[in-house]
């Protein structure tokens, strides 16, 4: 599985960029077949404190699975849309099967 990692509006550190690979590579447990995965994580110009912006594109075969989650912080907001594609991809996988 191959993660593509973009950044916009700021410059993200090695720690955060590990802990994204990390949580990223649980995925496969989910499903085997992943091709690849699209990560952008953005940081909103506002006043407001949920401004930090995860948004995945995983691509399966014939497929993709979208999540965009807006949190505190970078790391809620990639544990919470890497929760959100799980459950896509269990629900995925359930419709292929039938």
């Amino acid at each position: 599985m191959k993660i593509n990692t973009q950044t916009v509006n700021f410059n993200a550190d090695a720690t955060l960029i590990d802990f994204l690979d990390n949580r990223v590579q649980k995925l496969e447990m989910f499903f085997d077949h992943i091709i690849d995965v699209d990560v952008f994580l953005k940081v909103e110009n506002t006043s407001a404190k949920e401004n930090k912006i995860a948004e995945f594109k995983v691509h399966v075969p014939k497929d993709s699975i979208v999540v965009k989650k807006q949190c505190k912080s970078f790391e809620e907001a990639i544990d919470t849309a890497c929760e959100a594609v799980e459950r896509g991809l269990v629900k995925w996988k359930e419709k292929r099967k039938s």
